[in-house]
């Protein structure tokens, strides 16, 4: 099964994964994790040109490209190897966002976005997306404490605030494949939620 976490930022998703693939594999399954961008040597030299705050003149369809570089790197080196031995692959990350944030969050056009996607990840989707939900200024405040402050956390608020919306139109589009949790709740009541959920999943699936 392939298991997405998405979320706008501060929502927790990057301390919540190890430690659901901590309980998956607890309870028996062989777990692949990794994050977009990045997740390769390749990506992750990509991620040190798209997080820059040096790079703030970088144009919308040039961070497009690159992200979907980076995916592309993922999905045909990781991602489809780890399905085809039947690993649970958890990912941080990944085609949702670029439709929220390139698309809602820079207003560009979906459907060019759809099919560069499509094309960046061969048509592959994931089984399962949670959506880790916390309010945009809530969640800006727990990244900017954290210290690592990168160039697309520091676009304003308002692009956030739209790639927050493009994230319930994702949702509303697809209700079977998304399941929303609680963000705001403590890190150990968000991980419950999130390991009961993909535990179910899981179960269903087998």
């Amino acid at each position: 099964m392939f298991i997405t976490l998405e979320g706008p930022e501060g929502s927790g998703k990057t301390s919540q994964m190890p430690r659901l693939a901590s309980r998956l594999q607890k309870e028996g399954y062989s777990v692949l994790t990794t994050r977009e961008p990045g997740g390769t040597s390749i990506g992750d030299q990509i991620r040190g040109v798209l997080f820059d705050l040096g790079n703030t003149d970088m144009h919308p369809r040039s961070e497009i490209l690159l992200f979907q570089a980076s995916r592309a790197q993922l999905v045909e080196q990781l991602i489809r190897p780890a399905l085809r031995k039947d690993k649970v692959v958890l990912c941080d990350r990944y085609a949702d966002s670029t439709l929220a944030y390139q698309g809602y969050g820079h207003r560009l056009d979906l459907e060019q976005l759809s099919k560069i996607v499509n094309f960046a990840t061969g048509g592959l989707k994931p089984d399962l997306t949670l959506f880790l939900d916390v309010d945009v200024e809530e969640g800006l405040k727990r990244r900017d404490s954290g210290g690592d402050w990168n160039r697309l956390d520091d676009y304003d608020p308002e692009f956030h605030r739209r790639v927050y919306a493009g994230y319930q139109e994702l949702i509303k589009a697809e209700p079977a494949r998304w399941v929303v949790v609680d963000a705001a709740q403590s890190p150990n009541q968000v991980a419950e939620a999130i390991q009961q959920i993909v535990l179910e999943r899981l179960k269903q699936a087998a």
